[in-house]
């Protein structure tokens, strides 16, 4: 779609038009405005902030305007926040006119919606009040205001029983048994890549050593460590072993409430591997299925079936030790509402301690973005996720965190739901940005956190083959750990 700006910028502008046309993608002609497209001006009149934008589509016009009292605007920060609100709502509410399907997240356009419903917490607000206010700011559906109170909630008791000086660590295995049609992460089959593993492994090792001893000298103390990727468990028990191992002498783990690795896929899967994990003290498992329909998962490109799930899960069970959580995707090729129920349905039967339901997103760089393929409807992955609510609230579930990305069919979100007793730490610091998260292996982003908000972040190289020629710089660039901790 054809963008013309006036007094904003780019970013809420481009939020907006994938939100509400996910289907189209911004251009920026020079020249009178012409054709298909939206306008948007922002100006300052009196005590207000105004937006007013044309919306023309299919040679129809539509116009909507919002305003804003801007009283609290002091800096350039702020004032980048309310334009970017009030540009939103007009592009909202001339989106509406032109008749698009009313959005379950309203005007909201950003990835974590938690924090704004935390901040009318921490403001004093009930969880009614929080609630009503969230829908009327925002125009959000009262089922998903009430997903976002109920995670906030948890976010806020996270928060509450965090020090000042406590991090969590992340630790990256960018391989896979295969690629999964749905996949945007930097990660290489270990058919094509066997002969990196074990470099990769060398360098991951020094890298983990330049990241303790700069904790260690930052005064900081690791209270979560997730390793992902990636599949982890496809090493073998002996890599993960001298993995598991390595991070035990470097890191003081003392004081880590959570240990958590992606067993995602149950082909890597083995009791060997379990026995190592349970002997280093791995106490949280992430055995991921996406879909239990057969036909789905030959869809997506996995090389296993559910009854393999099954008999890993039995593997998983038999442990006792473990608490597992299980991973599905609403809007998968060729699924629908009522294999998703049937999923949902065989899931819950393992009694997993945390249910995670994401909505597909079609990132770029996916084989589902590069070659297309038939999804369901937005409506269809609605009842999907309605469907989720409904059985997993009555079950006892409830939502701890949440987010959105951009892509992502109708808009909707990803929801971890939890049994009492078994959220994760590590998934609300991330999402909520309740502290440092520092990343170690290829494609890690660190993200420094300080109180107050500063926030920094750094990336490692993507692909394997280029973090191992980087990785003398990435274990120098360790050294912004300790400027920006440092006591």
């Amino acid at each position: 779609m054809k963008l013309y700006l006036n007094g904003c910028g780019k970013y809420p502008a481009e939020q907006a038009l994938l939100t509400f046309f996910p289907e189209e993608r911004p251009e920026y002609p020079s020249g009178e405005p012409e054709g298909d497209r939206c306008e948007l001006k922002v100006a300052m009149r009196n005590e207000r902030i105004i937006c007013t934008c044309l919306l023309v589509r299919g040679g129809q016009e539509y116009r909507a305007r919002a305003s804003l009292n801007h009283s609290r605007i002091v800096d350039e920060v702020t004032r980048e926040r309310f334009t970017g609100r009030v540009v939103k709502l007009a592009f909202f509410r001339a989106a509406l006119a032109s008749g698009i399907p009313y959005p379950e997240w309203g005007c909201l356009t950003g990835v974590r919606p938690v924090k704004l419903v935390e901040g009318y917490l921490r403001g004093g607000l009930t969880k009614t009040a929080a609630r009503g206010k969230f829908m009327r700011d925002y125009y959000v559906s009262k089922r998903r205001a009430t997903l976002s109170v109920d995670a906030a909630e948890a976010s806020i008791e996270a928060e509450n029983s965090l020090d000042a000086r406590d991090v969590c660590l992340y630790v990256g295995i960018p391989f896979c048994p295969t690629r999964c049609a749905y996949c945007s992460f930097v990660s290489q089959s270990v058919e094509k890549s066997m002969g990196l593993v074990e470099p990769y492994l060398e360098a991951l090792e020094r890298e983990i050593d330049a990241t303790a001893e700069a904790v260690s000298r930052a005064g900081l103390r690791p209270v979560a460590l997730y390793m992902g990727g990636g599949t982890p468990t496809t090493l073998s028990s002996g890599q993960l072993d001298r993995l598991c191992s390595k991070l035990e002498g470097a890191f003081d783990l003392s004081a880590l409430r959570e240990y958590t690795v992606e067993a995602g896929r149950p082909d890597t899967i083995t009791a060997d591997k379990l026995s190592v994990l349970h002997a280093h003290a791995v106490r949280r498992l992430s055995v991921n299925p996406q879909t239990m329909s057969d036909s789905v998962l030959q869809a997506i490109g996995r090389r296993h079936t559910s009854e393999d799930i099954e008999g890993t899960m039995s593997l998983v069970r038999a442990m006792g030790v473990f608490e597992v959580n299980m991973d599905l995707i609403a809007g998968l090729q060729t699924d629908t509402a009522e294999g998703f129920a049937a999923s949902l349905g065989r899931v819950m039967a393992f009694e997993p301690e945390n249910i995670t339901v994401h909505t597909l997103a079609v990132k770029r760089g996916s084989r589902l973005h590069l070659e297309g393929a038939e999804l369901p409807p937005a409506a269809e992955v609605e009842k999907m996720l309605s469907g989720a609510m409904s059985a997993l609230s009555g079950a006892g579930y409830s939502p701890y965190y949440l987010y959105r990305q951009k892509y992502m069919s109708g808009g909707f979100e990803n929801v971890g739901w939890t049994r009492p007793g078994f959220a994760s730490l590590y998934n609300i610091c991330i999402m909520e940005e309740l502290r440092s998260i520092i990343s170690m292996g290829a494609g890690g982003s660190t993200k420094l956190i300080a109180p107050g908000g500063r926030l920094e972040r750094h990336f490692a190289p993507k692909y394997p083959g280029e973090y191992i020629a980087a990785i003398d710089r990435v274990c120098a660039d360790k050294e912004r750990i300790v400027e920006f901790h440092g006591v």
